[in-house]
C-alpha cells in the first residue's frame, strides 16, 4: 500500500494511437478503481512502443524499466489489448512478456495480484478471443483474473474524448472491473 494507505492499480493497455477506443476503455475501468479508493496511473499508446522482450538480453530501455517497475508496485492491475485478426496486440503481448523480469521477485510475476482484463474490437469473436487470452496469460503470470472480464465491440459501442460511453452496461461493466480489481487489493493489503 502507498503512504496514503491506498493501492496502487495500473493500467496497461491501448494502441500507439494516442486517445484509442483501446485506451479510453481502460480509463473509464481506471475511473471505477479510483472510485473504490485506488491511486492510479496508466502506461498507453507510445509508452509501450518496446523493443521486442528478448529473455537472453539483461539490457532494458528506460521505458521497459518504467514498465517493469510500475507492475513490481502495483497491487493490482488493468490490462486492455485491442483484439487484431482474433488475437491480443503485439504491442501488449510485448509488454506482458517484459513481466519476465520480476520472475525472482519476492512476489513473482503478478503473484497475488487481481488483474482485469478487456478485450476491445471491432466484433464480437476478436474482444471476446482477446479476453480469453489476457485472462489465460494472468493465470501463466499467477495473477488473478477478476470474476468479471469485459468484452467490447466498437462496432456498437463508442467511447468519447472526455471519458463518456455510448453504452451505460459496458461503462458499468468497465467500471465494476475497476472496483473488483482495487477490492482484491484492498483485502490482501
Amino acid at each position: 500500500m502507498t503512504s496514503t494507505g491506498a493501492v496502487k492499480v495500473l493500467g496497461i493497455g491501448g494502441s500507439l494511437r494516442d486517445g484509442s477506443q483501446t485506451e479510453r476503455a481502460l480509463r473509464v475501468a481506471l475511473a471505477g478503481a479510483a472510485d473504490a479508493g485506488a491511486e492510479t496511473s496508466a502506461i498507453c499508446g507510445q509508452a509501450l512502443d518496446l523493443p521486442f522482450y528478448d529473455a537472453v538480453s539483461v539490457e532494458r530501455t528506460p521505458r521497459a524499466s518504467e514498465l517493469v517497475e510500475a507492475v513490481r508496485e502495483a497491487d493490482g492491475l488493468i490490462v486492455v489489448s485491442p483484439g487484431y485478426h482474433g488475437a491480443l496486440s503485439g504491442l501488449i503481448k510485448n509488454a506482458l512478456d517484459y513481466l519476465e523480469d520480476l520472475r525472482a521477485d519476492r512476489r513473482p510475476y503478478l503473484d497475488g495480484r487481481a488483474v482485469g482484463a478487456v478485450g476491445v474490437a471491432y466484433g464480437w469473436q476478436a474482444a471476446v478471443t482477446t479476453l480469453d487470452q489476457l485472462r489465460t496469460i494472468t493465470h501463466a503470470l499467477r495473477g488473478w483474473p477478476t470474476p468479471l472480464g469485459g468484452a467490447v465491440n466498437t462496432g456498437e459501442v463508442k467511447f468519447d474524448a472526455q471519458g463518456g460511453v455510448s453504452e451505460e452496461k459496458v461503462e458499468h461493466t468497465l467500471r465494476l472491473i475497476g472496483s473488483q480489481v482495487t477490492e482484491f487489493a484492498q483485502r490482501r493489503a
